[in-house]
């Protein structure tokens, strides 16, 4: 599906494809597009799109290159990020003397809502480069969201790991579910800094681009500068997550080991209390003829007592000694 976008003031309105107006044309979002899609806007552009299998490739070289005239710029972006099962995909941002060309097989939300805020607000998209700056903007905002949506949940889980009651960590000591929102957690932050390097790398790109032209606008190139700054904040950002991620891993296992330590110990404990008197019986359930005790007529509740006393006395003495 092809959607084009036209420049009014600064402002972008969607317009109908293919183009004859006198608005210029700043934007071409290409969404799973087919081959006759592609062919018509190679033939329109006088550029050649690349295969959804080019935009996979991992190489830099491949995903940042000039051919042409236009500049081929390819990131990871998440999409479906507010389930934490987000989908990455590449997309790729082709920027050529007149307008901005956006090909993607996925949904990413900055696609929908830039086009929605850049119609109420001026966010100066006068031309393609100022549209991508403009949009690479939004993705580094959701990015952000995502990261602080992530922080708090991650503050959630910290207070569950070190929320003590009814003598168990975490409450109940579900520390399976634990393990699972961590784990979830951990992979969200995996996949947002894999997205954040590539539009670091991006950024770095589109810097030289806008600098190898003969007159770049302060515009440009003030935005290009905040965007990388931006980029590598979240980059901080997400490294100080992820490392917030192991510690809590680290530390649910620590608890875990605690709790199975716990069990131990009172095992060990009942051990050493009941062995006296397991002792004592075994001795008196033995089977020889001649056994003093036998004859006894307060034998059996003596046995019985002399248990109780040497059940008790080990008690005491680990309570008294804090092992309990």
């Amino acid at each position: 599906m092809i959607t084009a976008y036209v420049s009014k003031g600064g402002y972008i309105e969607a317009a109908d494809w293919p183009h004859g107006g006198a608005e210029p044309l700043v934007w071409i979002d290409l969404m799973q597009p087919i081959r006759q899609e592609e062919e018509e806007l190679e033939r329109r552009l006088g550029v050649e799109l690349p295969s959804r299998e080019e935009m996979e490739e991992i190489e830099t070289s491949s995903r940042l290159y000039h051919d042409g005239g236009a500049s081929y710029m390819t990131a990871n972006l998440p999409s479906l990020a507010d389930a934490d099962t987000p989908v990455m995909g590449p997309v790729t941002f082709l920027l050529t003397e007149s307008c901005l060309v956006t090909i993607r097989y996925h949904d990413p939300s900055a696609f929908r809502t830039f086009p929605k805020r850049a119609a109420k607000m001026n966010l100066g998209c006068s031309g393609g480069d100022s549209t991508l700056i403009a949009l690479l903007d939004a993705v580094i905002d959701r990015l952000a969201d995502i990261l602080e949506r992530v922080g708090v949940d991650i503050d959630g889980i910290s207070r569950t790991v070190f929320r003590r009651g009814n003598g168990t960590a975490s409450g109940g000591g579900d520390f399976q579910k634990t393990l699972e929102a961590i784990g979830r957690k951990g992979d969200m932050i995996s996949n947002i800094r894999d997205s954040l390097a590539t539009l670091e790398r991006l950024t770095a790109f589109l810097n030289q681009t806008i600098a190898r032209r003969a007159k770049p606008s302060r515009e440009v190139r003030e935005g290009v500068k905040t965007l990388t700054r931006d980029v590598r904040s979240l980059t901080d950002h997400s490294a100080f997550l992820s490392q917030k991620v192991t510690f809590l891993l680290d530390a649910t296992l620590g608890m875990i080991n605690i709790e199975q330590n716990a069990v131990i110990k009172i095992l060990s404990v009942a051990a050493a209390v009941f062995l006296p008197p397991t002792l004592i019986a075994s001795i008196y359930g033995m089977n020889f003829k001649i056994m003093p005790e036998l004859d006894w007529p307060w034998g059996y509740p003596a046995a019985i007592a002399l248990m109780v006393v040497s059940a008790v006395l080990p008690y005491l003495y680990f309570k008294k000694r804090g092992w309990l």
